[in-house]
């Protein structure tokens, strides 16, 4: 199936979902870049490991209870009466997951040119292992002279930190791009539900043009390439339950013009 969004799916935001995701676009947006800056520059994947919590979907049977109720033969035991449960919870687990981010170095000196962040939960997650310790490492590559590109498909936790302006639009997703030469000024592109995501640019050391990266095409590319459709319920809501009252009817009524929801 088509990717049933204009731009950026909501629903590839599900905690089970963005791992996959995350490495998927990773890999996508690396290719993509590579073909367009060699042979002068190397993009790379340096990968980085998170603690995130995650819904699992089925049921884990390899965990050990600690308390074990076991059958014992011959004897038979009566059945009780007991009460049912009100209702049915997921537990989440706190899992080891794998991110990375890409790096652009020049080939002649491997120096680091630009850096490419797509955010996941612990980098938005608020406290010192999360939203603080990837604030700590952007405020080093500010300081460092480098290009950074944040892009930011997650509509829950905490945004980068800017000064102006503040509050931020409403909208779902945003993109900021810091220029090493143009800093503390920050490019922010907004991105709505309803329109396709942008074509941002690169940018690499001067005089070479800015690569353009076609977020949109990248997004879809992978949706298709892992069956996305084949997991996702679109007749439930998009994970978190945050939108905007507008941005849910459109939604609705879009999903439903796709034959997604009755």
């Amino acid at each position: 199936m088509e990717p049933p969004f204009p731009g950026m799916d909501p629903y590839l935001e599900h905690s089970s979902l963005w791992p996959d995701v995350h490495t998927g676009l990773i890999t996508a947006m690396r290719d993509d870049l590579q073909a367009r800056i060699a042979p002068g520059y190397i993009a790379q994947i340096t990968p980085y490991v998170a603690l995130e919590q995650i819904e699992i979907a089925a049921p884990r049977r390899a965990l050990v209870p600690d308390i074990g109720v076991y059958e014992r033969e011959p004897a038979a035991i009566a059945a009780a009466s007991v009460d049912a449960p009100t209702l049915t919870g997921v537990a989440l687990a706190e899992i080891p997951t794998r991110y990375a981010r890409i790096e652009i170095r020049s080939v002649v000196d491997e120096t680091l040119v630009t850096a490419i962040e797509l955010l996941s939960p612990v980098n938005k997650r608020p406290g010192p292992d999360g939203a603080d310790a990837y604030e700590k490492k952007r405020q080093e590559l500010f300081m460092s002279g480098v290009h950074l590109l944040e892009i930011d498909l997650l509509r829950g936790g905490k945004r980068p930190n800017l000064a102006r302006p503040d509050p931020l639009p409403n909208a779902p997703y945003f993109i900021f791009l810091s220029r090493a030469e143009r800093w503390p000024a920050i490019d922010i592109w907004t991105c709505p539900l309803q329109q396709p995501l942008p074509t941002v640019p690169v940018p690499l050391r001067r005089p070479d043009p800015d690569a353009p990266l076609p977020l949109t095409r990248l997004v879809h590319q992978v949706y298709r390439n892992a069956r996305y459709d084949l997991r996702i319920d679109y007749r439930q809501p998009p994970p978190p339950p945050d939108l905007s009252p507008e941005d849910a009817a459109w939604l609705d009524a879009h999903l439903r013009a796709k034959g997604l929801r009755p």
